[in-house]
């Protein structure tokens, strides 16, 4: 296929990017660059895959000097003349969306940068999609819409009416927008729920990222909630796993779905929504000693209450992407955190 990966110097990005081109596919990525985090990182990521930093035009598609089969752009979902351009030119089979401002505490402080890349971004992809023929789009959605849930674990079949952030709240509205061009436009699309996902090349607001640099430097980690806190954290490539599959199979209508029970993962249009997780999910505390471990050092904990925008406990229900596409998450904590504490000191040569 010929798929387009916006996000691409993105941690799940990269990762996703690699796998399709090694398996065939051709790929298009592109990527806005800003400065969310450090932007050396995500150049990092390209470099990865074969796109040298020195060579990215705002212009031009620039080629993976790894992979004939990946070219990477620079280019802004906002950017809306540059974007239809794309598609018009390139005609994509299908779209994964991975791009969206993150970050639950940052929605706090600086609301605007979430409506303009995760509203208005969102919805130019998608009136392209709609305009252009593409067979399916996926895009990512998160855990965070779950907000002041408590039953556990998480089902898609739950309410999701009551986020806790901006960010929740977007990525909520990411699902009804795909929900209304599925039904008026019969476009099939597909949401996943990204449960904390981890792993080498990842972002360095991410806890892991956070506490792995703050042990080797001697600092002190924020420990939120006093430790008191689960989640259900999936190894990146278990994720991008579950993303191939999903891609791979676009969705149909689902014709025993019942308006006067109403499914909201589903529908009689084409349009679908997954939790993808370990659906397993660990203690906080647990992680840390991983961390500890492998670095064979001990951190200095600072005790902190539960931060705005945050929930105690996240736990993926993943029955569903069993069922429908044998997923099966195969990356232990113990090996996941290890590969990703290699990277990092091989990375930074810490």
């Amino acid at each position: 296929m010929k798929i387009l990966v916006t996000g691409s110097a993105g941690f799940i990005g990269l990762h996703l990017v690699k796998n399709l081109v090694q398996r065939g596919d051709e790929v298009v990525g592109i990527d806005n660059l800003n400065d969310y985090y450090d932007v050396s990182l995500k150049l990092g990521r390209l470099n990865n895959a074969g796109i040298s930093g020195s060579t990215i035009d705002e212009e031009k598609m620039v080629q993976s000097d790894k992979h004939s089969n990946y070219r990477f752009m620079k280019l802004n979902l906002t950017d809306n003349t540059k974007l239809q351009t794309l598609f018009k030119d390139e005609k994509f089979d299908a779209v994964c969306n991975l791009a969206a401002q993150a970050g639950v505490r940052y929605s706090i402080v600086n609301p605007q940068a979430y409506i303009d890349a995760n509203i208005q971004g969102f919805f130019n992809v998608l009136e392209c999609c709609r305009h252009n023929e593409i067979k399916h789009f996926i895009y990512a959605s998160s855990s965070s819409v779950f907000g002041m849930n408590s039953k556990m674990p998480f089902s898609t079949t739950d309410t999701v009416d009551h986020p806790i952030s901006l960010y929740a709240a977007t990525k909520k509205s990411n699902e009804l927008m795909a929900h209304t061009y599925s039904h008026l436009f019969n476009l099939p699309t597909t949401g996943l729920r990204f449960f904390t996902v981890y792993g080498p090349w990842g972002r360095p607001d991410m806890a892991l990222f956070l506490f792995t640099k703050a042990i080797i430097e001697g600092k002190p980690i924020k420990v939120f909630n006093n430790g008191n806190m689960k989640r259900d954290f999936t190894y990146v490539e278990d994720i991008v796993d579950g993303i191939i599959k999903v891609i791979d199979n676009p969705v149909k209508g689902n014709i025993n779905w019942n308006s006067h029970l109403p499914d909201s993962s589903s529908s009689t249009a084409p349009y679908k929504i997954y939790n993808i997780g370990n659906g397993d999910p660990v203690n906080l505390m647990d992680f840390v000693t991983e961390i500890e471990k492998n670095l064979n050092k001990n951190a200095i904990k600072d005790f902190m209450p539960m931060q705005d925008g945050d929930v105690v406990e996240t736990w993926a229900n993943i029955d569903d992407l069993q069922n429908d596409f044998n997923y099966k998450p195969k990356t232990s904590i113990k090996e996941g955190v290890k590969n990703f504490v290699d990277w990092y000191v091989n990375y930074y040569k810490s």
